[in-house]
């Protein structure tokens, strides 16, 4: 685990400004047993509530998050949508909804009936197709997701940012987020590739980032700052300051850093920039891209 003592010193403290993690999940144990299977012996074996979070995001600043499907079922959409009716900081959810079904258009109109439902994500980077999201039948949903006022969280890796902008250049009128920047190997520093394609995709207007899921795709053990920062530098060039967002991805993030230290690396590199351009990254961006109560 990293200590931020030298970098503390320099950061700028904005906890006045209220902030939104736009990158959370919430889970049962037995809900989720064989999706963290590569994960047998870290900390986040365990039920994660929004109790578990809430303390934390006081601590820190944040008045609200978006809670984020990590299981492919709409059972998924209805426990966010069921934690949310008694945890007000969650401000938004986004579930999950079967995009190739025969049946989306009733399925949307359904979920479009809890205002808490944002948008909805498929975890494009585990289908064998890697290209899934330029077929046919996962293109109608698309459309339809754009007809009903839904936001879309684009989960990929790098090898699928190609794909990524031929499918927001097709829908220009629909906002897509790319979650955790699209998972860049930090770890091994293969940032060429990486560069070249998220610029490609940030030229779209309707698509955001979120600065999120860094310190999962580093060395868990011995990360440091430096290594993060090329990563951001790319992301705020390209997609500037009003179309990205701070999200934590806790609890995943627990394998490698506590809540404050994913927190930190952020901090640390917005310190410099303007209250303006802050509270845009921390908050207004979210509001704007997902439509949140102010």
């Amino acid at each position: 685990m990293i200590s931020y003592a030298r970098h503390v010193k320099s950061i700028i403290k904005i906890h006045h400004l209220k902030k939104i993690d736009t990158h959370q999940h919430f889970w049962k144990m037995n809900q989720v047993r064989e999706l963290l299977d590569d994960f047998q012996t870290r900390p986040m074996q365990r039920d994660f509530l929004p109790g578990d979070i809430s303390p934390v995001l006081n601590r820190n600043g944040f008045d609200g998050c978006v809670a984020v499907q990590i299981n492919p079922s709409e059972k998924e959409t209805d426990f966010l949508i069921t934690l949310a009716k008694t945890h007000d900081f969650i401000k938004g959810v986004v579930g999950w909804v079967d995009l190739q079904a025969d049946d989306i258009n009733e399925r949307l109109q359904w979920y479009r009936s809890f205002s808490i439902v944002k948008g909805f994500r498929h975890a494009l980077e585990k289908e064998t197709s890697r290209d899934l999201m330029l077929h046919p039948h996962f293109r109608r949903g698309i459309a339809a997701l754009q007809r009903y006022g839904f936001r879309y969280d684009i989960s990929i890796y790098p090898d699928q940012l190609r794909f990524a902008a031929d499918l927001v250049a097709i829908y220009p009128d629909q906002k897509f987020v790319i979650d955790h920047l699209g998972k860049p190997s930090v770890k091994r520093k293969e940032i060429s590739e990486w560069r070249t394609e998220i610029t490609r995709l940030a030229a779209y207007q309707n698509t955001y980032c979120k600065i999120s899921g860094l310190v999962t795709e580093a060395e868990w053990r011995s990360w440091r700052y430096r290594d993060f920062k090329p990563f951001i530098d790319v992301v705020v060039n390209a997609f500037g300051t009003d179309r990205i967002m701070f999200g934590s991805d806790w609890p995943i993030s627990l394998v490698a850093a506590r809540y404050e230290e994913v927190l930190g690396i952020v901090e640390n590199y917005f310190s410099q920039f303007s209250p303006a351009d802050r509270e845009r990254f921390y908050r207004q961006n979210a509001i704007d891209f997902y439509g949140l109560q102010n």
